[in-house]
């Protein structure tokens, strides 16, 4: 089943480049589209419900083929920061140094995104 998305491609890319430009100054609207689209973009490409990302307060998707979860907490679970997200999202981080610095917490045995990572670049 195809992910179904919220956001207009357009919209998100824009959004992305906005905060491209400057991360620090990006207003939390342009922040929470593009953490957003670039969520919908990581279900699109990695299709499933094994692995649920968190992204607090912007957003949560569940992608990866495997085992579906259906009630309490996943077992497989992805949690970051918005600015962490995007910098993984974009190629400015590395999927290893984000995990191994602790900037994402990532539990369970399905959790490594890396081949996923980067969404863009």
């Amino acid at each position: 089943m195809s992910v179904r998305r919220k956001i207009n491609p357009a919209d998100g890319t824009l959004a992305l480049a906005r905060w491209r430009q400057d991360p620090d100054a990006s207003p939390r609207k342009t922040t929470a589209l593009a953490v957003r689209y670039c969520l919908e973009e990581l279900a699109t490409r990695a299709e499933g419900n094994s692995v649920e990302v968190r992204v607090p307060p912007f957003g949560v998707t569940q992608c990866v083929a495997g085992p579906r979860h259906t009630r309490g907490t996943p077992p497989n679970v992805v949690e970051t920061d918005a600015l962490t997200w995007l910098r993984l999202a974009t190629g400015q981080l590395e999927w290893a140094s984000a995990v191994a610095d602790g900037t994402v917490a990532a539990s369970g045995t399905r959790t490594d995104l890396s081949d996923w990572l980067p969404l863009f670049d």
